[in-house]
């Protein structure tokens, strides 16, 4: 039932987009902030909507550089899922998925095995997906899920 409403109340905020407006303060410190603020926005939404079972949120290691946004069950399968949430300001802008690139990719699958070692899951059924949020300001996200995105063997 909480969750229902949770679900409820991101998906109306949602409407409105994830993004914040730019403001006078083009600042390369704010423009990191709002950056920020929108990713944790999309990585709310994406938790909200996608029906992971979530096993953990924003994994990371302090001897290991990166981070999983989401960890979760999908069925049986274990899903690494990294969420990029771009504001979409201008066409022709990189998608947001475009953003894992193979150097991205090598730190989810370090990071996805620094997980299993730590849980001690041996020989799960896992993959990597990404989850793409491209959102205006006042308009509903658009949201494209790439299951099965990459392989670790791939990297």
């Amino acid at each position: 039932m909480f969750a229902r409403l949770m679900f409820a109340i991101v998906d109306r905020a949602a409407c409105k987009g994830l993004a914040e407006p730019a403001t006078e303060d083009s600042s390369e410190a704010s423009s990191r902030r709002r950056a920020r603020r929108t990713g944790v926005r999309g990585e709310t939404y994406a938790y909200c909507r996608h029906g992971y079972v979530v096993v953990a949120r924003n994994f990371t290691r302090p001897d290991v550089k990166g981070e999983i946004d989401i960890v979760g069950h999908d069925g049986p399968v274990l899903a690494f899922v990294e969420v990029k949430t771009r504001a979409a300001t201008e066409p022709g802008q990189p998608k947001p998925e475009e953003a894992v690139d193979e150097g991205k990719r090598r730190y989810l699958v370090r990071m996805a095995r620094q997980f299993l070692r730590a849980r001690r899951v041996d020989s799960p059924s896992y993959r990597f997906d990404v989850l793409a949020i491209e959102t205006r300001a006042g308009a509903r996200p658009e949201v494209r899920l790439h299951k099965g995105a990459f392989s670790p063997e791939s990297n």
